[in-house]
């Protein structure tokens, strides 16, 4: 007859992450950077689009850059439910965490390069990048356990804890590059986190 423990899911036994699954610290860092580079880009945007161009910004006025901000926040936010039906029905939730996460990446070292079309696309890219990456990293927090497994609301408080951490950091790095040093730099370091 077995021992308990050989009948044991396989996540159950996985204790390297402070007692959860070792997968856990992947997607705690991969949140954390993500919501890092996210609030990091989004500390400079409205600042950096209403700086005149002699102080490095694109000069728009403060109602065209306050409608830029709007449109990409909630699309941030609306593209994970495409985001989501193509991991499930496509291409899975690692390559989409994966995909996106180079996407982001991408969009950020493309608002690093001093040029409108860059900036745009650098919008674009980050938008698409966070609808793959966002809803999906956390479908693959809830499959690192099984679903009896009592460590599983720990797991995703540790995960959620990244998420802060990110968000509190970033402006405060983003913010200081963009403003003190150089507009394009903040940006940059946004996308540095995110790799």
């Amino acid at each position: 007859m077995p021992t308990p423990a050989k009948t044991a899911a396989p996540a159950a036994l996985d204790t390297k992450f402070f007692g959860h699954p070792r997968g856990l610290s992947t997607l705690f860092f991969t949140e954390m950077w993500e919501r890092f580079s996210y609030y990091g880009m989004r500390a400079l945007l409205i600042l950096f689009m209403t700086a005149a161009p002699a102080a490095g910004g694109l000069g728009f006025d403060t109602a065209t850059a306050g409608a830029i901000y709007g449109l990409y926040t909630s699309m941030v936010y609306m593209t994970t439910l495409p985001g989501g039906w193509i991991a499930d029905r496509l291409i899975g939730p690692q390559r989409a965490v994966l995909y996106g996460g180079i996407l982001i990446a991408s969009g950020h070292f493309s608002m690093a390069v001093p040029s409108l079309a860059m900036f745009y696309l650098g919008l674009f890219l980050i938008v698409i990048g966070t609808g793959l990456l966002k809803g999906n990293v956390s479908v693959i927090v809830g499959r690192l356990y099984s679903a009896d497994d009592a460590r599983r609301d720990a797991g995703y408080s540790i995960f959620y804890m990244g998420i802060n951490t990110g968000a509190f950091v970033a402006p405060l790095i983003c913010g200081y590059l963009g403003q003190r040093v150089d507009w394009h730099l903040g940006f940059g370091a946004a996308g540095v986190g995110m790799v």
